[in-house]
């Protein structure tokens, strides 16, 4: 018996997928996304291809199932739109979470930039709406007052399909979307009056905030749209329990270690604060997050497949393998994809062991401190690079915690179906425990010494330091 449908509308591709009484997600159908064009430092795509692709693709789904059946929507965070009310028609492009035209906001106002992060969980940077907003609002001043006399609308891309789907009735975001805007208080669950005059952003201009389940709203094509939510807070439901000592590691483009934050707790200094969804009861789940930036970049066009984890520790060469900067909680642009020696005599194969030797470690000292401050007792693998038997061994080897991979390939949706449904969220029960290979010595005292180099790399510019990049 079919008790959901779930539609992901990611950044590459849009998949919807029916959930069975059991728990199993099949019937999955894909597209891919509209082409993003790039253009000086500009991500945008065609926002009615993309609601042309996901409306497709819902369709196709559907004969397989009953109708009126709960939907779970999931969506790419922070890419947003403006269109016109009357006709539907966008104004602008869909605007990409990767689009930086908000950096000159960003330097505009790093003196605010402690607030915002204490109202948001976030870091200021170009990523969100807000930045990007503010530019086109200054850019073109008469689009203020169409947005405030409501001849325009404005929204991030569930915000667009919903009120599509509702026939302009509903002007809605959910509370995980609305949250990485940085212009929501995490604390509140409301949008910020104080965020918005930052960002000289009319507040009433943005959609309402609902809660990510219990929506409950009849939509034109027969379904009714019952839990909504950001692509990763998906994932996380479909990975880890909100009242187990979890974590989650996803390594994929990008990655990212997150646990859920025991109720009256803070991340800690430079993590970010997710809010991951908000339950019909008003209840927020929030957890903590440390990120890697750009995992994918640092290892395209090395044989990764072909390393052997016994090889890991063959000699002291530390890295770092962001090429973008670190992530959280460090937000170090000017470190990035960094050897400590000269790499160019090495064969391909040594770089690729040294660059996944990097991000192991740095996965590492995320959960070491997720370990001291919230108590976490195991840790999940998922993303498609955690199948890398180096990435697998080697957090098994520094981190000692028990450590199982998650064999699901569409996480998002299952956790946007399993809240649309209502399920229990026991998402890791088919996990696969990792076995640490006795053959693979000396990673956990090569880790010892990364964290001291690392620690030396974090000093100022002025205290020197010796750095080779490739």
């Amino acid at each position: 018996m079919i008790v959901s449908i779930a539609l992901d509308l990611g950044t590459t591709g849009i998949k919807a997928g029916l959930l069975s009484q059991d728990g199993t997600l099949g019937g999955i159908v894909s597209q891919h996304a509209p082409q993003i064009v790039v253009h000086g430092g500009r991500y945008e795509s065609d926002a009615l291809a993309y609601a042309e692709i996901a409306d497709a693709v819902l369709e196709e789904c559907l004969p397989q199932s009953d109708a009126r059946i709960p939907l779970g929507l999931c969506s790419q965070r922070s890419s947003f739109l403006i269109w016109e009310r009357a006709s539907g028609q966008p104004i602008t492009p869909l605007i990409s979470w990767q689009d930086d035209r908000g950096s000159a906001s960003c330097a505009a106002l790093r003196e605010q930039e402690a607030t915002i992060r204490e109202l948001t969980g976030l870091p200021l940077t170009p990523y969100y709406l807000a930045p990007k907003l503010r530019v086109l609002l200054r850019e073109h001043p008469d689009w203020r007052e169409r947005l405030i006399s409501g001849e325009w609308l404005l929204g991030t891309l569930d915000t667009f399909l919903i009120w599509r789907w509702t026939g302009g009735a509903q002007h809605v975001t959910d509370a995980s979307m609305a949250a990485r805007t940085l212009l929501m208080d995490i604390h509140t669950g409301q949008w910020s009056p104080a965020l918005c005059e930052m960002f000289d952003i009319p507040l009433q201009v943005l959609p309402q905030i609902k809660s990510s389940a219990g929506l409950n709203l009849p939509l034109q094509n027969g379904l009714f749209l019952q839990a909504s939510m950001g692509d990763q807070s998906a994932a996380l439901i479909s990975s880890i329990g909100s009242n187990q000592p979890e974590a989650l590691v996803n390594l994929g483009t990008g990655g990212f270690v997150v646990c859920y934050l025991p109720e009256g707790r803070a991340a800690p200094d430079g993590y970010l604060q997710t809010l991951v969804w908000q339950g019909e009861d008003g209840q927020t789940h929030l957890a903590c997050e440390g990120t890697l930036n750009s995992i994918a970049a640092a290892l395209a066009g090395y044989p990764v497949k072909d390393c052997r984890a016994e090889d890991m520790a063959a000699d002291d060469i530390f890295c770092l393998a962001e090429p973008s900067g670190l992530g959280a909680p460090y937000f170090r642009g000017d470190l990035g994809l960094i050897f400590s020696e000269s790499v160019d005599h090495l064969p391909p194969q040594r770089i690729a062991v040294l660059l996944q030797e990097g991000i192991v470690f740095r996965v590492a000292r995320i959960l070491q401190d997720f370990q001291r401050e919230f108590g976490i007792t195991r840790v999940y693998l998922s993303g498609g690079r955690s199948n890398l038997r180096c990435l697998q061994q080697g957090i098994a080897q520094c981190v000692q915690l028990p450590i199982y991979r998650l064999p699901q390939v569409d996480a998002s949706l299952l956790g946007a179906a399993r809240l649309a449904a209502g399920l229990p969220m026991d998402a890791n029960m088919y996990a696969e425990k990792i076995e640490v290979a006795q053959s693979v010595k000396g990673l956990p005292e090569k880790y010892v010494r990364w964290k001291v180099w690392l620690d030396m790399m974090l000093l100022p510019r002025s205290a020197g330091r010796d750095l080779q990049t490739l």
